[in-house]
């Protein structure tokens, strides 16, 4: 909290001779105490903390007169105190935040701000709750120039008129990190931008090498192993429009052609030890390079163990990787990393839409709001060239401004590997809607995870894999729905749940 609150002091001396600038043509209301309300549909701390220290604090420093209030959407002090519900609570359905949002944004005295995440958006939008940023924009000459594609795109993507309805100060973005060495010493060539999935798995097969002692992946999900299930679909699949469950969550949706050929392309990677594959940890040889030590200190990371060719990275991933090459001298048998990146590739019914994008902090005005003229000052500024310089020093996060998007300090970064791509929608079905739903859904995963295996390992058909799947979930599904606090009949002679679940929004 300290630091924070010193980053903070910091970035005002900078940034105050410029705010001055900024606020002055407000000087007639400078001594006018206002309220400014905010709500949104996650957990932001006591009094709004949280929020405050991503968002708030160097906007409310220089707007004293300006009082913020945060409007509670749904009660997350279980959760944000590590609570659980009871087996009596899950009889009763968890709130949907985006439906406690709606009801305060409409009510007496509502929101002004409201801060939600891009599937979110699409709902509040179907129902005519943002107000329309454009006619802002236009008349005070917002610069929306500097905004990176990938985040303008992304709040376009699910507008209907294709106009802005919110904005987002900073995002999330991942991109292929690969090895130079590796590349060098196999002869290949290294990969490129806008590569699709099928270009880079054959470039992987290349540069991999299958002897256990001197293993090489040619890919990974992950640079630090194995990756669950779930997460290699959100990144593989989740462009491709694939979805686990229909509309209304009643029923599984892969029992179909696309899904096997999303199966039978990770499975023969996973066989040909191209990725990393669970059967991986049968191999003592192999298990025991992973093992960390004074001589092999970076044992648990297949890419700073030169054992990975090419992997998901996020951005704030690769300070891991610099952090270890600039201390390289304090470690045994560790030289530094020559790295570089290219976007994620794509497939080709969906040319650069990729699965790992998410934009923080997007916000909107309520249609209704109160003091709709704070509302836009407050975007403005947090979206503005004076918040992007505070922050710019953060190499954990990409700011929405590009001028502010530059390669890590010291090297030749293709950071444009991490902005010229499109974000994909949650179309894996939106995890927390699920759980607030279906506090036991996590038990349809474990299914996916058991009947993936058993395709890996052959005990299957890939498709008698997924048909498996599509009716164990179809069943616990219903299951769920007529007894949401009760045991689960796994369809293969086991049981789940009945235990306390974990509060999920």
């Amino acid at each position: 909290m300290k630091k924070s609150w010193i980053a903070a002091a910091l970035s005002l001396t900078m940034v105050m001779p410029a705010l001055a600038a900024c606020t002055k043509g407000d000087a007639e209301d400078k001594n006018t105490e206002r309220v400014l309300r905010i709500a949104a549909t996650t957990d932001n701390g006591e009094e709004g903390e949280y929020f405050r220290q991503q968002f708030t604090e160097i906007f409310e420093y220089a707007h004293p007169n300006i009082k913020l209030e945060f409007v509670e959407v749904v009660d997350s002090s279980a959760m944000r105190y590590g609570g659980y519900i009871t087996p009596e609570q899950q009889k009763e359905q968890q709130p949907n935040p985006v439906v406690k949002l709606k009801e305060v944004m409409q009510a007496d005295n509502p929101p002004d701000i409201v801060m939600f995440n891009l599937n979110e958006m699409q709902d509040l939008l179907t129902d005519n709750l943002l107000q329309p940023l454009d006619p802002l924009i236009t008349k005070d000459k917002f610069d929306t120039a500097d905004i990176a594609p990938i985040v303008l795109d992304g709040l376009k993507s699910v507008s209907p008129d294709g106009k802005l309805y919110a904005l987002s100060p900073t995002f999330s973005s991942a991109a292929l990190v690969y090895n130079k060495k590796i590349f060098d010493e196999a002869g290949a060539p290294y990969p490129e931008d806008n590569m699709t999935w099928d270009q880079v798995f054959d470039l992987a097969r290349r540069v991999t090498n299958k002897d256990s002692a001197k293993r090489v992946y040619g890919f990974s999900f992950n640079s630090q192993g194995y990756m669950d299930y779930m997460n290699m679909m959100t990144i593989y699949a989740s462009p491709m429009g694939l979805s686990i469950f229909d509309k209304e969550v009643e029923k599984l949706t892969v029992d179909s052609d696309n899904w096997e050929k999303v199966w039978n392309t990770l499975i023969q990677l996973e066989k040909d030890k191209v990725i990393p594959s669970q059967n991986d940890y049968q191999d003592e040889v192999f298990m025991r390079s992973k093992q960390s030590s004074a001589e092999n200190p970076f044992g648990y990371d297949d890419f700073l163990s030169n054992r990975l060719a090419m992997s998901v990275m996020n951005y704030y991933d690769l300070s891991r990787i610099d952090n270890a090459n600039k201390n390289a001298a304090k470690y045994n048998n560790f030289t530094p990393i020559e790295y570089n990146a290219v976007t994620l590739p794509s497939h080709p019914e969906h040319p650069g839409v990729v699965g790992s994008v998410s934009l923080n902090g997007i916000m909107g005005i309520n249609a209704k709001a109160g003091n709709p003229q704070d509302a836009w000052s407050f975007l403005k500024f947090i979206n503005g060239e004076d918040y992007a310089r505070a922050k710019a020093k953060n190499n954990y996060q990409l700011l929405s401004r590009k001028s502010y998007i530059k390669s890590r300090e010291g090297s030749d970064l293709n950071i444009n590997a991490f902005i010229n791509v499109k974000p994909a929608l949650e179309t894996m079905n939106d995890m927390y809607s699920l759980y607030r739903k279906y506090p036991n859904i996590y038990a349809v995963y474990s299914v996916a995870q058991m009947e993936y295996n058993n395709a890996l390992q052959g005990n299957k058909s890939i498709r008698d894999a997924l048909k498996s799947w599509q009716t164990r979930g179809d069943s616990m599904l219903q299951q769920m729905r007529d007894n949401p606090n009760g045991p689960l009949d796994m369809g293969d002679g086991s049981t789940m749940g009945g235990s306390a679940v974990m509060r999920a929004y």
